[in-house]
């Protein structure tokens, strides 16, 4: 198999790089249906395969194995063909018609005149980037990016076409607009396009709007998610508690979602899963039961029934109130919620996140496997609001709460003084060859400083830009959670849990699966600073060739 490279991805994930399309396609096709020892998902993009495993040991397994893969059998991709109608009166049409240099009428009989192959996903769920188009239809992304494109956008960009399936801010020349509904969670796939499938644009004069009914499934006027996709937490009947203030941002969460990256659907999950997973323990619940993730204290919920709770995460003071009165509760220690009492999470003195886990585990509807909720896509429950009510199911008999212990790690920074940069490791690459050694000695140099524009989806860094040593575009490629992008203005993008699957930023290091719970306590002004670490797979920029050869690179 042609491998032109294999690049560490952080601790846990590899990126190997292909000669072609076909090789992508029939890479990523192969470890579907025949996952490694250790593998978690596997996503193809332009010229790439991202493969991440449970463990930085699954990963030199799997990078060791690639190469010897047979993959001179058929490819077996499901090919279907799905038709969609489109409408095209793009406001883009006439610029396309300018950059290639055909008449309106041209641009729509070469975007209609063959069947497209989607060669993988990102940017949202159902967004799926459709390549093996009319090639005289290459153009470039706007200058100026749209803040927003409407839902059911047909789009160019680069050799790729694709649907947009959600409002949401958007780059591509938009030619024309579809009522296909590209994500519903009603139907049995998702997905309408799924890697491999082919899809024939058609040509109509209008068109006409499909609204699901039920739960589960995109509103066709505007692309937003509907009832099961962001479902109330619940509603009151039974033990739970419900949400007097939810603070600044309160979520439920759970271990995220795993496996469908290549639908355009990040993990999610709880940022800081050691002090996750922590709180459930306490309570005697699984690592995985549903929990809320509070951010910069203030959260405030009432019990109904009895309820055993534990809360971990950034030093804040806990108050109970109740009918006889008001006391105090310590994190990382659990504790009885009694039926109308109601507990408030003061102001983080050091950290940003809190973890309440409720014993029995919150009890709300799964979407793809998990009760995660993903800010970026709107998958999974909505933000809670006062007057939320959240379930809580049942504890198992067997389950046992466990004794006062400390549940996060130690060098978190919700644990570390209250000066000082939090300090983390980074494994280089994939793309540090896009830098010079003086660029990545700054990135490593200095402290930066996290905005208050950082969010769920990733921190914005602050400090002196860094300059790229290779300039054009990179073609998109995988991501993962940790990944330090690097735009155009030299200032880092340090990935978290809801980010986009896909990026075409270079990737100058990504922070290591272990510290990654530190970076998750590190609030708005707070500074953070990158020490380099030893990668688990060694990169190599020529591995697989017919002379066998590698070279290592930076």
């Amino acid at each position: 198999m042609p491998i032109r490279g294999i690049r560490p991805v952080g601790s846990r994930a590899i990126l190997i790089e292909l000669a072609s399309m076909d090789d992508v396609l029939s890479l990523k096709s192969h470890l579907s249906e025949q996952p490694l020892p250790g593998q978690v998902d596997v996503l193809a993009a332009a010229e790439t395969v991202l493969v991440t495993a449970d463990s930085p040991a699954a990963i030199r397994g799997i990078a060791r194995e690639v190469p010897r893969l047979d993959l001179s059998g058929p490819t077996a991709l499901d090919d279907t063909l799905r038709e969609i109608e489109t409408v095209y009166d793009g406001e883009d049409l006439d610029d396309v018609a300018e950059l290639t240099g055909l008449s309106r009428e041209a641009v729509i009989e070469a975007h209609t005149g063959q069947p497209w192959i989607a060669a993988f996903g990102g940017f949202a769920p159902g967004f799926a980037y459709l390549a093996d188009g009319d090639k005289r239809l290459e153009v470039p992304r706007r200058k100026s990016p749209r803040t927003e494109v409407p839902p059911g956008s047909v789009g160019l960009a680069g050799k790729f076409s694709a649907v947009y399936p959600r409002r949401s801010p958007g780059g591509w020349q938009l030619i024309g607009r579809t009522a296909a509904k590209m994500w519903d969670l009603d139907r049995e796939e998702p997905a309408l396009v799924a890697p491999g499938n082919r899809v024939q644009f058609k040509a109509v004069r209008e068109l006409i709007e499909v609204q699901s009914s039920g739960t589960g499934s995109q509103n066709a006027a505007d692309g937003e998610a509907g009832p099961k996709e962001t479902r109330d937490a619940g509603e009151s009947g039974g033990p739970g508690v419900s949400v007097v203030s939810p603070g600044a941002q309160s979520l439920i969460q759970d271990l995220g979602r795993y496996g469908y990256a290549d639908l355009g659907v990040s993990e999610a999950g709880g940022l800081d899963a050691p002090a996750m997973t922590g709180a459930n323990r306490l309570v005697g619940n699984s690592p995985n039961d549903g929990v809320i993730e509070a951010a910069m204290g203030g959260l405030t919920i009432r019990a109904q029934g009895d309820q055993v709770l534990a809360v971990t995460g950034a030093a804040s003071e806990l108050t109970v109130k109740g009918p006889t009165g008001t006391r105090h509760v310590r994190l990382e220690s659990p504790f009885a919620l009694l039926d109308g009492e109601q507990l408030t999470i003061g102001p983080a003195q050091r950290g940003l996140r809190n973890y309440v886990a409720i014993r029995g585990g919150i009890d709300v509807p799964e979407v793809l496997g998990s009760r995660a909720t993903d800010t970026m896509s709107g998958l999974g429950p909505e933000p809670l609001t006062a007057g939320s009510y959240i379930p809580v199911a049942e504890a198992s008999p067997h389950s046992i709460v466990a004794h006062s212990a400390p549940v996060a790690d130690e060098s978190s920074s919700a644990h570390q003084a209250e000066t000082g940069p939090v300090i983390v490791d980074i494994i280089p690459g994939p793309r540090d060859d896009w830098f010079d050694q003086a660029a990545f000695d700054s990135l490593c140099g200095q402290e930066w400083e996290v905005t208050p524009k950082s969010n769920r989806v990733g921190l914005r860094l602050e400090g002196t830009p860094l300059e790229r040593a290779k300039s054009g575009e990179l073609p998109s490629e995988g991501t993962v959670a940790g990944s330090i992008q690097m735009p155009p203005s030299g200032l880092p993008v340090l990935f978290m849990a809801d980010h986009p699957v896909t990026g075409g930023y270079p990737v100058i290091a990504v922070v290591s699966h272990v510290d990654l719970g530190k970076v998750a306590q590190i609030p708005p002004g707070g500074s953070i600073r990158f020490r380099v670490a030893e990668a688990p797979v060694t990169p190599t920029a020529t591995y697989g060739l017919p002379n066998d050869e590698t070279r290592e690179t930076r």
